[in-house]
Formats: C-alpha cells, sequence, structure tokens
C-alpha cells in the first residue's frame, strides 16, 4: 500500500474504533475533549490529536492508530493494516456523542471561564465539599484560595487551577461528588501550592491528593505541592523540567499506591537523574493521599468520641 493510502486509511479510522473494536470502553469521567481515557480491565488507553493518536500511561507505547493494532494485537505491521482496513465506516460511539455536544461548547476562554468563577467560602457548596467529604483542613483551603488556584464549580464541584511558568491558567481540574474531569479547551500543566521558589517538589496525580499531602505535612514551607492531573503532557514535562534543574531542588514522586501511579513515579525519578536534582519515592498506604487522609481523621474522630465522658443515669427516687 502507497503511502497516500496509507494516510487515508488512517484519515478513515479513528483509533476510537480499534478500541471500541477490541472491547475498550470509554472512560468519560475521567476524559475531557482533548484527551479520552479508554479502559479494558487493568489496560488504559489515552486518545488525543482528535482521534489520531493514543498513548498507554501504564508503558511507553504511543503513536498513530497502525501502531495501536500492533500494541494491543501483538502483531506485524501488516496485519495491523489489514485490520484497521477492515473497520473503514466503523463509528465510534464517541463520536455520536461528540457531534451531540459540538453545538454546546462554551463560548467564553479559558481564562474568561475562571475569571468569571467566585473564589470558594466558608460554608459554601465547594468549601463543605472539600472540607466535609475530602476532609481538607481550613489551613489547607484559605492557603489555596489565597494562592487564587480554587473556584467555584457547578454543582458543588471543584475547579483547581493549572497554570504555566508565568502564573497564568491554563486549564484546571474538576472534581466533586459526581464528577471528575478537566476543563473543556484547557491543557493540563501543573496545579501548585506553595512557595514558588521551594526546592522540594511533591508531585501527585490529583489536585485533591496534593492538597491532602500538604495537609499530612503542614504545608512545609521548603515544598511546592503538585498535580499532573493524571496526565503527562509535554507541557507538564517540561514544567517539572524547569523547576527541577534548579540547584539544591529535591523531586518527590508522591503519586497513587497502586500500577499506575508506579509507572509515573518510575518517569519522574528518571527526570530527576536527568535534571540532576535528588529523586524519592513517597507513596500512601491506601491508594492515594485523600484517602490516607480521610482515613486519619475518621481514626481522630473514633478516638475523640471515645475519650467523651458516658452519659449517666439519672438517680431512681
Amino acid at each position: 500500500m502507497e503511502k497516500a493510502e496509507l494516510e487515508e486509511l488512517k484519515e478513515k479510522v479513528p483509533c476510537a474504533a480499534v478500541l471500541e473494536h477490541l472491547g475498550f470502553a470509554p472512560d468519560r469521567k475521567e476524559s475531557t475533549r482533548k484527551a479520552r481515557k479508554y479502559r479494558r480491565e487493568a489496560a488504559i488507553i489515552i486518545v488525543i490529536h482528535d482521534g489520531k493518536g493514543w498513548f498507554d500511561p501504564l508503558s511507553d507505547g504511543k503513536g498513530d492508530v497502525f501502531r495501536l493494532v500492533e500494541h494491543l494485537e501483538g502483531v506485524p505491521f501488516v496485519e495491523a493494516m489489514n485490520e484497521v482496513a477492515g473497520l473503514v465506516g466503523f463509528v465510534p460511539a464517541e463520536n455520536v456523542r461528540d457531534r451531540e455536544t459540538r453545538d454546546r461548547q462554551p463560548d467564553l476562554s479559558v481564562p474568561e471561564r475562571w475569571r468569571a468563577r467566585r473564589k470558594p467560602w466558608r460554608s459554601s457548596a465547594t468549601w463543605r465539599y472539600l472540607s466535609d467529604t475530602r476532609h481538607l483542613p481550613e489551613s489547607v483551603l484559605r492557603a489555596a484560595i489565597a494562592a487564587d488556584i480554587l473556584r467555584e464549580g457547578p454543582h458543588g464541584s471543584m475547579w483547581a487551577a493549572h497554570v504555566d511558568a508565568d502564573g497564568a491558567v491554563a486549564g484546571w481540574e474538576e472534581r466533586g461528588p459526581d464528577w471528575r474531569g478537566f476543563a473543556t479547551g484547557g491543557a493540563k500543566v501543573l496545579f501548585r501550592l506553595g512557595h514558588d521558589g521551594a526546592l522540594r517538589l511533591c508531585v501527585t496525580e490529583a489536585a485533591i491528593d496534593a492538597m491532602s499531602l500538604a495537609a499530612f505535612e503542614g504545608l512545609r514551607p521548603d515544598t511546592l505541592y503538585l498535580s499532573t492531573g493524571g496526565g503527562w503532557s509535554p507541557a507538564t514535562d517540561a514544567a517539572i523540567r524547569a523547576l527541577a534543574v534548579r540547584p539544591g531542588g529535591q523531586l518527590v514522586a508522591a503519586t497513587d499506591n497502586n500500577k499506575q501511579g508506579d509507572v509515573y513515579a518510575c518517569r519522574l525519578l528518571a527526570l530527576a537523574e536527568e535534571a540532576g536534582c535528588r529523586g524519592e519515592r513517597l507513596h500512601p498506604v491506601a491508594e492515594d493521599w485523600n484517602a490516607d487522609l480521610k482515613a486519619m481523621e475518621e481514626a481522630r474522630g473514633k478516638e475523640e468520641r471515645g475519650r467523651l465522658p458516658h452519659a449517666r443515669r439519672p438517680r431512681q427516687g
């Protein structure tokens, strides 16, 4: 097949078609418009570049639709090409959903949408979600609000800003009681909590985990608590490198206590070595730092209730 024919075939068959054909299902809660996550049991594939590219967050696998078939099926290129050709005309279910929502994209730019939202305040819906449901202490919430990196999202959800080196908001993580996603049209860079000049860099996978670790450590003044938002974009990689190359730096891989967290940690420790800074792996006891924080607060609550004096029965006359 000629190169022009291969390019035409790639245009006709999106990566989502291959994934749905092989039994993967879209994870809408953890997907954004620019990065769609697909799962099949423990396997994860992220589809990017308007369906033309992909990467495997648990390995170094990435590429076009032909490489996707090779990666998942373990077949040579010719067989992969034939399998892709057999999917011409297959319309992924996600494409139907795209057409239904295309006309409902926001009119405002990313910075304008951010500025239009209020900061959380004590007793607001977002404050209650972060304090009561996520058990984040007031000191951490006030520090994040003072740094202008939190906003009230819809229906009691939280927006946690991802900013670039100049402090410009590029996007935000969205978390709520019934929602998990990333800003439509936004870009993942880094959520940053702490002093910009701090040399100890703790990298987590979610803003809530970054704030939870900050709560455990009492917002150490020598530490910048970071979140990649579960992604590893070129902008994220460049931002971490720019921080890690500073003299005397320490890069702490504070990712989740699971297979995906271990993969991210390996990448971070390799980056630390390349940047010439110290590297350390720090992982929670449970799956993530917020789960650890919840467990600690629940244990503390039980201990406090155990110290309460027992109610005395009234004397019988």
